[in-house]
């Protein structure tokens, strides 16, 4: 019987079949493969994708229908919680994530800062010294600066890479995501950076390699990162209502310290 690790790779997946074998290959590597186990969430794929998964001996959970890709993260998280593993990294399936970057979230996850608690949340960003060069379009350029400055205006909180997909989550962190209502089901972005610095989760930024897609659709390809960046805009105004004003799931965190202790 394979030993279970401490991490989970949470991969979303959706006609990844083109760019989902050499991630694998990378996460099959005995460096990786020491660490952590790996979980795919095919969200209906109409391509190969399911099976490729399957034929590498991964563990995959497939939808019946396309629920988005924040549907499949969470999905993910209560699995995740389900199995006992104690961190969850999430990479994309587009080959952007480089494999390298798992043993440094792991590392910085399990590393106190001054005052001596571990991160609750680590974010691999392209925007720090020793990230890789990275190419972005004048869009979303704008966007970053957009959502650094609304994030930074709500918490007083400085984050390089809002939107990162490369993230680190701790287990009280992929706990709370699990729960109903407390996580975006399309777009989990800006507003869950949002939401969690609200709350008083701990969030870290390490330098990140990233890589530019070479094949396949973004899901923010088009017309879609201006509606992409209205939505974001106004789910982020409403996570700073719900958490600052009304106070909504200030319960549910002290509820985890229950399941801590």
């Amino acid at each position: 019987m394979k030993k279970q690790k401490e991490v989970l790779v949470i991969i979303p997946a959706y006609n990844e079949a083109k760019t989902i074998v050499p991630l694998l290959e990378k996460l099959e590597q005995p460096e990786i493969a020491q660490i952590a186990d790996v979980l795919i969430m095919n969200d209906a794929s109409l391509d190969a994708t399911n099976y490729i998964a399957k034929k590498r001996h991964h563990e995959v959970v497939t939808h019946v229908f396309n629920l988005g890709y924040g549907s499949g993260l969470q999905l993910g998280y209560k699995y995740a919680v389900r199995k006992g593993y104690q961190y969850v990294i999430q990479m994309d399936a587009d080959g952007q994530h480089d494999v390298c970057n798992i043993p440094r979230i792991y590392k910085a996850l399990k590393t106190k800062d001054s005052d001596g608690n571990y991160p609750d949340i680590v974010l691999g960003s392209r925007f720090l010294e020793g990230s890789s060069s990275f190419p972005l379009s004048v869009a979303k350029k704008i966007a970053f600066v957009w959502f650094r400055g609304i994030i930074r205006l709500g918490t007083g909180k400085h984050v390089t890479d809002p939107t990162s997909g490369l993230q680190g989550l701790s287990w009280r962190t992929f706990l709370f995501y699990s729960m109903y209502n407390h996580y975006d089901d399309k777009y989990p972005d800006a507003n869950m950076i949002m939401q969690m610095l609200l709350l008083g989760f701990r969030v870290e930024e390490i330098p990140a390699i990233m890589h530019a897609r070479t094949t396949g659709v973004s899901m923010h390809s088009g017309l879609k990162p201006v509606l992409y960046m209205f939505r974001m805009t106004f789910s982020i105004i409403a996570v700073w209502i719900r958490e600052k004003i009304l106070k909504m799931d200030v319960e549910s965190v002290n509820e985890l310290e229950k399941y801590e202790s």
